[in-house]
């Protein structure tokens, strides 16, 4: 029961943090506006409630002394892929304060950069939050307030991880895959147990979509 936990929670966290990346690719381009930044606000602080729900379960189980071998080499690979996409969720945070910084919304420095992307990112930060529409404020501080709470919990994940390496030390390299590389790019994504859904985005709604690079690591 407890493996299955770990890998519906960990699998929720890996579709947020895709989804915050499909986000972040709209920064700055003709597809930039406020609602992309509040949906960037609100995806990005759904991933750290799960890194935080992620982290206290795998390190309760980790550091819980009378599980099999066999169970604590499952847990070691699931920490692993946690502390990958919380490694990507902070690159991704990094990029996002950049680009915000360089294209303010309320008083524009540059023109924003005709990338080809066009449509909504609505569809994807609605599965991000699990809901069936996205709610906004008309924040006119989205370019000040944000980007220094933006900042801060960018100090937050990188002291978490730090934490985390303290607290629980797996080697990456002595943990074994249970797959070939790149098998999840020869399969189809299935819906899984997790409340967020499943992030086939470009093949169900193109329209309302952007392409770009996901980041997302399906946990089997």
């Amino acid at each position: 029961m407890g493996k299955d936990e770990c890998k519906t929670m960990l699998d929720a966290l890996n579709k947020v943090t895709a989804c915050y990346r499909h986000l972040v690719i709209a920064l700055g381009s003709t597809s930039d506006s406020q609602n992309l930044r509040e949906e960037l606000k609100k995806t990005r602080k759904k991933a750290q409630e799960l890194a935080v729900a992620n982290r206290t379960k795998l390190t309760t189980l980790l550091k819980d002394k009378s599980i099999s071998k066999d169970d604590r080499a499952e847990y070691e690979r699931l920490w692993v892929l946690f502390t990958s996409s919380m490694e990507l969720l902070e690159v991704d945070m990094k990029r996002s304060l950049e680009i915000g910084q360089d294209f303010p919304l309320k008083v524009p420095t540059r023109h924003l950069i005709q990338t080809g992307m066009t449509g909504s990112t609505t569809t994807v930060a609605a599965r991000a939050m699990s809901v069936q529409n996205m709610k906004y404020e008309a924040d006119a501080s989205i370019d000040t307030v944000d980007l220094k709470e933006l900042e801060t919990e960018i100090a937050q994940v990188d002291q978490m991880m730090e934490e985390m390496e303290m607290k629980v030390q797996v080697a990456p390299w002595a943990v074994e895959a249970k797959q070939e590389a790149g098998a999840e790019l020869k399969s189809t994504v299935s819906v899984g147990n997790s409340s967020v859904g499943v992030i086939s985005i470009c093949e169900e709604e193109p329209k309302e979509t952007v392409e770009g690079e996901t980041g997302l690591m399906k946990v089997q």
